[in-house]
């Protein structure tokens, strides 16, 4: 016995349906495609703001470094050993500054390199997983200390440290400014380059053991070289942040601007003597005030041709397996 249901909608709704979820269908992807474009546009916007931020400072520092070297011929300013712009008898040499500069980022380098790498070796080929879970944290908090700190750190403690080894070393130098920026950014040169080694894939490490091959060979001469990119990017990042340090050398180097590559006199450097002016009482508009921007112009181009190197070596020695 057969039985016929009835039809809950009559024929013409159901005919109506399809075209209806249609429109809704439609309308749906619609404002899902409208949410989707004002997201990339907000996305867009934040990662601009850097783009914006950056040319804005450079274009700042062109506009009055211009203005400064209508006055102050660039040649004097690339050779001139003396940098008194404050005096009577005013000099414009940036090699004064620039001689600070190089002088402690060299020290700070001898520090971080060796010891941030040898850190790195042994956290990423050595040290159990518990001694790295509390090991590296450790280490990451000596990068949020605030510079100041480190600052009083060197003019307190290592300064009169040093003294006791070299009774001639004066209160003020670069030795003892640039051994704790060294300290001050092993973690940004350990934390990089052991993450750079722990990317090495596992059987490259295998494949020396099986060659019989003991650990710190396998470190030495595999996973080291093999992680070459990504050490050359955590030493220059180490550079760019020890030439762009300023209240570790204000406070221990002092804020004598001297042409000198010895570590154990007092000097300034490019970013000491730009804290110095910026909180004086210098007129704005005067050439003395706007000697801050012709050397942090000078800051922005050393930090610009130290990155061209590290994308280069990263180019040449990038790795992809």
């Amino acid at each position: 016995m057969s039985s016929i249901l009835p039809l809950k909608h009559p024929p013409e709704t159901l005919a109506a349906t399809p075209a209806a979820l249609r429109q809704g269908w439609s309308s749906a992807k619609l404002r899902r495609r409208l949410a989707e474009h004002a997201i990339e546009t907000l996305l867009l916007l934040a990662a601009m703001v850097s783009v914006f931020t950056t040319a804005a400072i450079v274009a700042i520092l062109v506009w009055e470094s211009v203005v400064f070297f209508r006055s102050v011929p660039l040649l004097d300013f690339l050779t001139d050993t003396q940098w008194t712009p404050l005096f009577d008898d005013a000099h414009f040499g940036i090699l004064a500054l620039l001689s600070g500069t190089l002088t402690t980022t060299i020290v700070a380098l001898m520090v971080a390199v060796p010891l941030g790498t040898i850190l790195a070796i042994y956290l990423s080929e050595f040290a159990p997983f518990r001694v790295r879970e509390v090991a590296k944290p450790f280490l990451e908090l000596l990068g949020g200390i605030p510079t100041i700190v480190y600052g009083y750190f060197a003019l307190l403690f290592v300064t009169p440290v040093l003294q006791r080894i070299h009774p001639e070393l004066p209160g003020f130098n670069m030795l003892s400014a640039g051994l704790v920026m060294g300290i001050m950014i092993i973690p940004y040169v350990s934390s990089l380059s052991e993450d750079a080694m722990r990317a090495v894939p596992m059987h490259m490490r295998e494949a020396s053991y099986a060659m019989g091959a003991t650990r710190l060979q396998t470190a030495l001469f595999v996973v080291t070289p093999a992680a070459l990119s990504g050490l050359a990017s955590s030493y220059i990042l180490g550079i760019s942040r020890a030439v762009g340090e300023t209240m570790v050398v204000a406070i221990a180097a002092g804020m004598q601007p001297n042409f000198s590559f010895d570590p154990s006199e007092p000097a300034a450097t490019i970013t000491a003597y730009i804290v110095q002016v910026a909180l004086g009482d210098l007129p704005h508009g005067s050439i003395g005030y706007q000697t801050i921007f012709a050397a942090g112009l000078t800051l922005l181009l050393i930090t610009l041709v130290f990155n061209i190197i590290g994308h280069f070596l990263r180019k040449r020695f990038r790795e992809a397996y």
